[in-house]
């Protein structure tokens, strides 16, 4: 397919593991994070925003550092989870915890546009008549916004893909174990003849994206379909 060799098979391989796994990863906390920031009223809300927000407005190479120097083996987390086993620095276990982290934002502001659009007098009647906070949230809030926590997901997805800055610094580029499409890209460029294999990993990605896209959108008519 493409004429992809192996050494790009693997960087559109791992890109992928790396994709999935930050999304799933912290999809749930997306999701908690908007629900708290749309519906409750507390002291440091305006804080918190901002940290959620911090990644976006943060060079990603800073981003990157601040990971190395917080889960590097000489971290102060790092070297906790280190004696444990669990090696995040150079590792692509790495490259998903900085892409989780810098997809996390747009997950939150997506998800939370959901919520906010949400009648809460439904959850109201719910809760009148007896229902558990938990068991309002789970038949009424989430299914509510759904289409919002599908597009948040696709655009943690996305950004996860090409996500090049924080992870190049936090895990380098390393191939087979943390070289992305994005990085991979990045190397070829920087050889002479190379960008035939830069130009077919930029359309792996196209195609990547437009098919997640697609995707999202199936899914988000099918949920509109089941609640007409």
């Amino acid at each position: 397919m493409l004429g992809l060799g192996p050494e790009e098979w693997t960087a559109v391989w791992l890109s992928l593991r790396v994709s999935v796994v930050a999304t799933l990863a912290i999809l749930p906390l997306a999701i908690w994070v908007a629900h708290v920031l749309a519906r409750r009223e507390f002291a440091g809300k305006g804080v918190v925003n901002a940290l959620v927000l911090l990644p976006l407005v943060l060079p990603p190479v800073v981003t990157g550092y601040m990971l190395l120097l917080t889960f590097g083996t000489q971290g102060a987390v790092g070297g906790f989870l280190s004696h444990l086993g669990i090696v995040f620095a150079f590792r692509w276990t790495g490259a998903a915890l900085a892409a989780a982290i810098m997809a996390f934002p747009l997950m939150v502001r997506a998800i939370r546009l959901g919520f906010e659009a949400s009648d809460p007098k439904l959850e109201q009647a719910a809760t009148t008549l007896g229902a558990s906070p938990w068991r309002v949230f789970y038949t009424i809030t989430l299914p509510t916004a759904l289409p919002s926590v599908i597009a948040g997901a696709v655009l943690g997805f996305a950004k996860a893909m090409g996500e090049f800055g924080a992870t190049i610094t936090f895990v380098a580029a390393i191939p087979g174990e943390t070289q992305t499409i994005p990085s991979a890209i990045y190397g070829f460029l920087q050889v002479p003849g190379g960008e035939g294999q830069a130009g077919r990993l930029v359309l792996i990605s196209l195609i990547i994206a437009l098919g997640a896209v697609a995707v999202s959108e199936w899914v988000a008519r099918r949920v509109a379909g089941r609640r007409a």
